[in-house]
């Protein structure tokens, strides 16, 4: 199980069933959630700059949405994975996409930090297939 997880989507129906279905399966502790990638990245900042605590939980896996106003899921991974949040990259992403894209695909094996791409909605499946991969 892990300590703590984020999702990051636009959409709040796909955030609450999220919610919903990772606690039913007892598969994170706690679930933060950002609608977009900048309100995710505002979210490492705040652990990085404001935290005293520096033990305090930081994400051990990101679920991702690509396409998000503001900020998305690609410029989301370029500043994610840049000097800048090192100490994160632990975490690892999994993204979640409504459309499964050959050029996505292609797309996020430049970033070895994300380690599957599966198509939304996240089901009760989905995570003991995670489960099983991941550990």
């Amino acid at each position: 199980m892990f300590e703590q997880i984020l999702c990051i989507d636009d959409d709040p129906i796909t955030l609450m069933l999220c919610k919903k279905v990772i606690s039913k399966s007892s598969f994170a502790h706690e679930i933060i959630t950002a609608q977009n990638g900048e309100e995710a990245l505002l979210h490492f900042n705040t652990l990085k700059y404001n935290n005293k605590n520096k033990a305090d939980k930081k994400p051990e896996l990101i679920f991702l949405d690509l396409n998000m106003p503001i900020m998305g899921g690609w410029e989301f991974l370029d500043h994610f994975t840049s000097d800048a949040y090192t100490e994160f990259n632990s975490a690892k992403v999994i993204v979640l996409s409504s459309t499964i894209d050959p050029e996505d695909l292609a797309k996020a094996k430049k970033y070895p930090i994300i380690i599957d791409f599966l198509s939304k909605p996240i089901t009760q499946a989905m995570l003991e297939y995670l489960k099983k991969k991941i550990s």
